[in-house]
């Protein structure tokens, strides 16, 4: 439901006042006038809890700009085509081959210009030129368009590792062009874009945000009847439930079933909560030939006759993610309501009454899962968490945790300063929340600054058993300043936690240290809503307080007084 523009204003500064602490700052550097946008981004920012600050640059001057916002969070870049010279929107049509090449080699430098300016800014999150607005209603391409096209190549071709490049005319599809310019405030003040553009676009690319500060979701959870097939199972039985688009009740669940399973390969967890006979749902899964999700797909099963809410509680504590990160999709209002009551940081997603709009609904919050770089790790999500459940399994046949620890046969791979695990190191940054200490979050360009820095160490770890492998799962930065160093950020995945891998990576990382020739080692605990169990974790690794508020704990230790945890049930190798 769409909120009233004073009814948004109310709501977000509501939502200020409960998000204190460090503000992220974002800058909108642009060539027309934006500033009716800030609102809207700061909606969008405030309803996830982040306290962002909304700072435009001058207007028309986004080279100039850009020189003085590399310490800034985030940059926003509006650079509209339109206005990189006054009327070029129907001035581009008449210039000379030459005249259109010598202004697209223009702005092709001042590209690159920007590019280099911004290089170490955490996120730059740039439009692509678009020609829509004023040449939507043209059969032949023009110069407007040609130079549009030349320029979004380039822009392509030469953006790095911290550029997010959006396709505005997705948000101008979704708005339609008349709704989304205001040309008498163009005419007037080059103000382009209208009130519902804004708001569309600032709901946009809310979703890059919330993935670079680890607020994007990790699973999507969904009932069975009605939702991934048509009919109820335990009426219809087997063959009267439909899922295939060989009839007109199933065409539609056989499109939202493969959208799920593109979800799956992407990473995202894939789980079912069904008040429904286990056993019939299993062999729904295994042998209907309507089918597109299947077992190999499904990381988890909620499948009784307990209420949902428990389900979903059960869910987040054996997948060990936090309740905030699940979306969960149902046919019924009751369902729905019970979930919105009791667990109100899942997000809840009802199946329409016009069943023909569910496909598209489930496009609508396919944002909700965005990750700004896929891995390795990502794509081999499903395998890890099945291989978990044969851990639980294995657990319980033996008497005692250190003896099952001894019998995983568990091997840490350490590296240092990798270059190939950068994308998944920042990711880490970005997804890890329980076992974190500081929870900074970094871009990919900026772990990339740390591993070529010789002022910093970033080391990482994975692990494997006799099950498998857990994937990359670890990261610890380290800034060195002589024969002193600060532990920046400290993390681990829930993946591997249990095992008393962190005390052993703490030791390979003290080890290297003191090779180095490091003396001391100071190290700091953040307190967050969802970090609080590793709140003692350097004091429990020997460290001492130093300082200590309500949000921070300062540590220090000297590497000569540091007595390692005896792991010996853990194998250590280096850079495979």
């Amino acid at each position: 439901m769409e909120i009233p523009y004073t009814q948004l204003l109310k709501i977000t500064k509501e939502y200020k006042k409960n998000n204190a602490g460090e503000q992220y700052r974002v800058s909108v550097l642009s060539n027309i006038i934006i500033n009716q946008i800030e609102p809207f981004i700061e909606y969008e920012f405030q309803k996830n809890g982040i306290n962002a600050l909304i700072t435009f640059g001058n207007y028309d001057n986004i080279l100039q700009d850009s020189l003085e916002n590399n310490e800034t969070d985030a940059v926003l870049i509006f650079w509209e085509l339109c206005n990189i010279r006054d009327g070029f929107q129907y001035k581009a049509n008449l210039l000379s081959k030459e005249e259109a090449n010598d202004t697209v080699q223009k702005i092709k430098s001042e590209i690159d210009f920007l590019i280099e300016s911004l290089s170490k800014t955490k996120i730059v999150i740039i439009n692509k030129f678009s020609s829509l607005l004023f040449n939507s209603y043209f059969l032949k391409k023009n110069n407007y368009d040609l130079i549009c096209d030349e320029l979004n190549n380039y822009l392509e071709s030469k953006i790095l590792n911290n550029f997010v490049l959006i396709d505005i005319d997705k948000v101008i599809a979704r708005v339609s062009v008349d709704r989304a310019i205001e040309l008498r405030n163009f005419y007037s003040s080059k103000a382009l874009y209208s009130i519902d553009f804004y708001k569309v676009y600032s709901n946009f690319i809310a979703p890059i945000m919330l993935s670079v500060l680890g607020k994007s979701k990790k699973a999507l959870i969904l009932d069975c009847d009605n939702t991934i097939w048509s009919g109820i199972l335990g009426e219809d039985g087997k063959d009267g439930i439909s899922m295939s688009s060989e009839n007109k009740k199933g065409v539609v669940f056989e499109e939202v079933q493969t959208l799920a399973k593109s979800l799956a390969r992407n990473g995202i967890i894939i789980g079912l909560n069904s008040k429904n006979n286990e056993d019939d749902v299993n062999s729904v899964l295994r042998d209907h030939k309507g089918m597109v999700l299947h077992e190999s797909d499904i990381v988890i099963k909620k499948v009784n006759w307990n209420d949902k809410v428990s389900n979903l509680n059960e869910i987040a504590k054996q997948l060990n993610i936090g309740k905030d990160s699940i979306v969960f999709l149902d046919d019924s209002d009751f369902e729905i309501n019970l979930v919105n009551q009791y667990l109100p940081e899942i997000k809840t997603i009802q199946v329409p009454e016009h069943i023909y709009q569910y496909p598209q609904l489930v496009r609508r919050n396919f944002n909700d899962f965005y990750n700004i770089k896929e891995t390795k790790d990502d794509l081999n999500r499903i395998k890890l968490y099945q291989i978990e459940s044969l851990r639980v399994e294995s657990k319980s046949e033996f008497g005692n945790i250190e003896e099952y620890l001894k019998s995983l046969n568990l091997e840490m791979y350490v590296y240092r300063n990798s270059p190939d695990l950068i994308d998944r190191m920042a990711q880490l940054t970005q997804k890890t929340n329980q076992f974190n200490l500081t929870t900074k979050r970094y871009t990919v360009s900026e772990i990339e600054n740390f591993v070529n820095s010789s002022e910093h160490l970033v080391m990482a770890f994975e692990v494997n058993d006799r099950f498998g492998g857990f994937g990359v799962t670890g990261l610890s930065i380290v800034e060195i300043l002589g024969d002193k160093a600060i532990l920046e950020s400290f993390l681990m995945s829930c993946r591997v936690l249990g095992r008393n891998i962190e005390f052993k990576f703490l030791n390979e990382i003290i080890i290297f240290l003191g090779g180095l020739g490091v003396k001391n080692l100071s190290a700091f605990y953040n307190k967050t809503f969802k970090n609080n169990q590793v709140s003692d974790f350097y004091g429990k690794a020997g460290f001492k307080i130093v300082n200590q508020s309500e949000d921070r704990i300062d540590y220090v230790i000297s590497l000569d007084e540091y007595e390692p945890k005896i792991l010996n049930y853990i194998n250590v190798n280096y850079e495979r």
